[in-house]
This record gives C-alpha cells, sequence and structure tokens, in this order.
C-alpha cells in the first residue's frame, strides 16, 4: 500500500507539473504543492526527488521549484530570468539584476557573464540551476536605485537602469571583471545613458568615489560628453581625490583633474 502511495503522489506531482506549465507558469512553492495535492511533506519530497532525476524540476532553493521544459533539459533548467522574480519573492527580499547582467540586457558587452548578477539587502548564497548560476551582491539602498521592468519569457524582472548599471559597475569592480573590462562594457552601455539621469542615480548611491572613477572612465573611451552633468554635479561638492584603483599603492602616480582621480592602473582596452 505504501509503494501504491508514493507512486500515486509522483503522478499527481507530475500532472501539478504538466497543468502549470501549460497555463504558461514555470515554478511552484512546497506549500502550494502540498495544498494542490494533499499529501505529507514527506511524499511530496519524495516524489519531487523522483521529478528532479528526470530533469522535470529543479530546486534552486530549498522548498521552491523551477519546472524544466523539453528544450532546456540538456542544461538543467531554463535561464535565470525565468525565474528570478518568483524566487525572490519567495524568498521574500527586494532585488534587481545588477553590474554585468543589466549592462548585457541594455545591449552592453560583447559575451554574456559567466554567471547571473542579482543585487539584494542582505547576504544570499549563491543558486545553482543547472548549468546556470545566480550571484548575490549585496546593496544597503537597494530600495532607492532606480529600475526598470524588463519583460521576460514568464513575465517581468527588475532590473537596473543603464544609469545605475554604470554607476555599479565601479562599486563592484571585482564582480564586474576589472576596471578594463569595465571600459569595454562602457563603451556600449554609454550609449544609453543620459546625463541627468546619471547625475540622479549618482546622487541615489552616494558614493562620491565610484562617480568619480566613472567619470573617468567615461573621458577615456571617447564618451565625456556623457559625463558633463555629472563633472558640473562633482565640481560643486568637492570631492577628495580618489584613487582609481582602491587598494593600490598610489606614491608618484598622476592625478586627473577633473575628476580628481589619482591614476595608479593602467587601463589595458582595444576601443
Amino acid at each position: 500500500m505504501m509503494a501504491e502511495k508514493h507512486s500515486s503522489s509522483g503522478r499527481a506531482l507530475s500532472a501539478l507539473v504538466d497543468d502549470l506549465q501549460s497555463g504558461g507558469r514555470y515554478t511552484f512553492d512546497r506549500s502550494e504543492a502540498l495544498s494542490a495535492l494533499r499529501v505529507d511533506a514527506l511524499n511530496l519530497k519524495k516524489a519531487a526527488t523522483r521529478l528532479s532525476a528526470k530533469k522535470r524540476i529543479v530546486a534552486p532553493r530549498r522548498g521552491f521549484y523551477v519546472i524544466v521544459p523539453l528544450e532546456y533539459r540538456a542544461t538543467g533548467a531554463p535561464p535565470p530570468s525565468w525565474f528570478i522574480d518568483n524566487l525572490m519573492r519567495h524568498l521574500g527580499r527586494p532585488y534587481y539584476v545588477g553590474v554585468l547582467s543589466a549592462a548585457a540586457l541594455h545591449g552592453a558587452g560583447h559575451q554574456q557573464p559567466q554567471e547571473f548578477q542579482v543585487m539584494t539587502d542582505v547576504p544570499q548564497r549563491p543558486v545553482l540551476a543547472g548549468r546556470a548560476r545566480i550571484r548575490f551582491l549585496i546593496k544597503k539602498n537597494i530600495a532607492r536605485t532606480p529600475t526598470v521592468a524588463v519583460k521576460t519569457e514568464t513575465g517581468t524582472m527588475q532590473v537596473a537602469t543603464p544609469e545605475a548599471t554604470a554607476i555599479d559597475l565601479l562599486r563592484y569592480v571585482s564582480a564586474a571583471g576589472g576596471l578594463s573590462n569595465i571600459a569595454v562594457v562602457l563603451a556600449e552601455l554609454a550609449e544609453r545613458t543620459d546625463g541627468r539621469r546619471l547625475v540622479d542615480a549618482a546622487e541615489i548611491d552616494g558614493e562620491l568615489a565610484s562617480s568619480q572613477r566613472l567619470g573617468y572612465l567615461l573621458d577615456y573611451i571617447g564618451a565625456g560628453d556623457r559625463a558633463l552633468p555629472l563633472a558640473n554635479w562633482m565640481n560643486d561638492r568637492k570631492p577628495r581625490a580618489a584613487p582609481l584603483k582602491p587598494g593600490k599603492p598610489i606614491k608618484g602616480c598622476p592625478v586627473n583633474r577633473r575628476w580628481k582621480v589619482i591614476v595608479n592602473e593602467e587601463i589595458e582596452v582595444d576601443l
């Protein structure tokens, strides 16, 4: 009798997954499945394990499941854009897609980043879903960061605006692949930024050094016209000189007067 119960719960979960997918939904959580199937937690776990083994579902977080359509069985999961909004709702945390992932969504970057980068307000372990990896970066004033709703195959997701992305690239230099890679990304992203909105994003961010470095790189890549409002705004605030690369020696390095940036790092990029 017990074996029949397990088999029945497995078939029931499979049917639920099929029904959700046919309705255009690709995520569900444990509480929803327990309510719909009227089974206990142990039987649901066993049924989910069997479907996971068949690559029909994947669980990037405990109690949260992503349905894997046939065309994504080989990679183990659909792209993070299909489920990131629902995942963050499940976790109960604010978020937006940021840094290199946001830049790519805005058309900047010659290749897709190796990981899907998401900003949130408290530390989160990386998420693995099939071959996809979601990396979380922490930002305290995340609620104030300008974002835009971007359509996905399953709904929408929140993405930093081009201007907020530009600021974040200089706040999270390591995650963005270093200053030389940032310069390459900015060469494309600058075309999609507005000078006035760049100032708004800088005011919200509140970290002058990041804006100074951003302005310097915009000048470097030949997009100084986009940075003019930022330069005027920065001049009114009379910032202290900031190193282009934090943590690297600055002795004997030249200082860029417009941005008050100590040029202690050579940018290597073929523009």
